[in-house]
């Protein structure tokens, strides 16, 4: 497919609305949402206004909203800064061809930014490369830097033995890496991360299945650690409705999933059920503690519940505040699960991503999104 180039990218001021929760009459706080075309950021804290820094902007760096429609920008959105490129993956997009199922397509992004001489770090033009996956990586969903590419979690076709964990150098064949628990297949591979010891850690729902591209599950959905120096593959947590997004602390003391059991698609049966409303939108944060020498998981606690919507991707920075991407964009918490600040993005978010030097990447399925904080602002993941 043809590269796409933007070079008409202008990054505009970000509106800031300092709120104070105590002044609303009774207690109540108004609901607020994105404007159609802007960026603009809530600050509940000073912690989140040292988050933001004295003069944020934003831009969009693509946007199929006034073409296609196609929502390109959906999930992965894996940064790789020695290469100025950005990896993300469709939602589900529906076949040119007589294939009875939808397709998911990888976007390469490559980012051109302003002379570091003068100081600026504004991405002025873009080169958008659309690319079907490699084989192997069925229907590709959440992905994390690996060593000098990606992992990407394939959520897996109809058929059996597909789907798992596969290691995508810049430059060669996907290379599997996990791709069933013990002979049975897993559901559909959602997100993973990275531990500093070089584990892999993954969420697996049964959203394939429910979007009917998927077999039906048989596994429960479920959270699991493999290091792939032993070949080690561990079940490390359970009990959720749909596991998600996931991360750890910069610390790695403890860990964070989400669970987006709020999130069902089979039938409109579903859809008209209001008893979805008392099933999870929730981030749950676990004490990693190592016993017999490996680690696990303890401590299940609420760590907080989305404003909107649900919380999907997650990430920490390196203050150890948590983002998830949310129905009103990106809402941040502290250590404690206070809510200290949103940025509210227009279709709110799915995954996002740090960049350099304070900078965001937000995928809002039709658009992606660029956001400059304050310099100091890092990912954990990264730290640069």
């Amino acid at each position: 497919m043809a590269a796409v180039i933007n070079a008409e990218i202008r990054p505009r001021q970000t509106d800031i609305h300092i709120f104070d929760r105590l002044s609303e009459s009774n207690g109540n706080i108004k609901p607020l949402s994105a404007t159609e075309d802007q960026i603009s950021l809530v600050q509940y804290t000073d912690t989140f206004g040292a988050l933001i820094g004295s003069s944020p902007s934003h831009s969009i760096l693509l946007s199929s909203s006034e073409t296609s429609k196609n929502p390109f920008f959906h999930e992965a959105c894996v940064f790789l800064p020695e290469h100025n490129e950005l990896y993300v993956t469709s939602n589900l997009l529906q076949s040119t061809s007589s294939a009875r199922f939808p397709t998911i397509l990888i976007s390469r992004v490559k980012l051109h930014r302003s002379d570091r001489l003068s100081g600026e770090n504004d991405v002025h033009t873009v080169e958008w490369a659309k690319l079907r996956p490699p084989p192997g990586i069925d229907m590709p969903n959440g992905g994390v830097n690996y060593k000098d590419g990606i992992l990407f979690c394939a959520q897996g076709s109809e058929k059996i033995g597909s789907g798992g964990i596969y290691y995508m150098p810049r430059k060669a064949a996907p290379i599997p890496l996990v791709t069933n628990w013990y002979g049975r297949d897993f559901n559909s591979v959602n997100d993973v991360v990275v531990s500093n010891d070089g584990c892999i850690w993954f969420t697996d729902p049964s959203y394939g299945s429910e979007q009917d591209f998927r077999r039906l599950p048989t596994l429960p959905n479920q959270v699991y650690r493999f290091d792939p120096t032993t070949g080690d593959l561990r079940v490390v947590a359970d009990g959720f409705g749909m596991p998600n997004g996931i991360c750890f602390s910069p610390d790695e003391e403890t860990i964070y999933i989400t669970d987006t059991d709020i999130v069902h698609t089979a039938g409109s049966k579903w859809k008209k059920d209001m008893a979805r409303y008392a099933r999870p939108a929730t981030i749950y944060a676990f004490d990693v503690v190592t016993r017999s020498g490996v680690p696990f998981l303890t401590n299940r606690r609420v760590f907080a519940f989305a404003a909107v919507s649900f919380p999907d991707g997650i990430k920490c920075d390196v203050h150890g505040n948590v983002y998830a991407g949310c129905g009103d964009g990106v809402e941040v918490w502290n250590a404690a699960g206070t809510l200290i600040g949103r940025i509210l993005v227009p279709s709110g978010v799915a995954n996002f991503c740090f960049g350099k030097e304070g900078e965001m990447f937000f995928c809002a399925e039709e658009r992606l999104w660029r956001l400059q904080l304050a310099k100091t602002t890092k990912g954990a993941l990264l730290g640069v």
